[in-house]
């Protein structure tokens, strides 16, 4: 089975006072560890490193090395890819957003969803609901009781 990890899950597990922290390091370690291919998205990748440096996110920022070093880290593992826009991208991302109206914060979501949808990807790991307004995902939220 293959899945893709949203932006929140790598800032949970590098900001060490979110409640979230410790579960998110655990999916990265059980990503890491296992043999199922897990996709990341370039949005998702500059996302990371911007929320992950900004002193008004954290109290303690990660250096842009630190964060980078993150990175390096998860697109080493043998069974990591990053997915980019193949041809027909743009298409694909007005017929998403013909069918979710897209302003503001779902914009970039909206990239994510349709990248995902290119590829066949349906299992996404994030805390985030918007990511629910797109049928063709199947939204896993590891922070909720009833997921894994």
């Amino acid at each position: 089975m293959s899945f893709a990890i949203d932006v929140n899950i790598l800032v949970y597990a590098s900001d060490t006072g979110s409640r979230f922290h410790d579960p998110a390091v655990g999916l990265l370690h059980r990503c890491a560890s296992g043999s199922d291919v897990f996709y990341l998205t370039w949005p998702t990748i500059m996302g990371y490193l911007a929320i992950a440096t900004h002193a008004a996110v954290f109290a303690r920022p990660l250096s842009p090395d630190e964060a980078m070093r993150n990175i390096d880290g998860l697109l080493a593992l043998p069974h990591a890819r990053v997915l980019t826009e193949d041809e027909g991208f743009w298409d694909l991302y007005r017929e998403t957003a013909g069918a979710v109206p897209l302003r503001g914060n779902l914009v970039p979501d909206a990239h994510v969803a349709t990248l995902l949808r290119q590829h066949g990807v349906r299992d996404l790991y994030t805390h985030d609901r918007d990511f629910r307004r797109f049928d063709f995902l199947r939204v896993i939220d590891p922070f909720e009781a009833k997921a894994e």
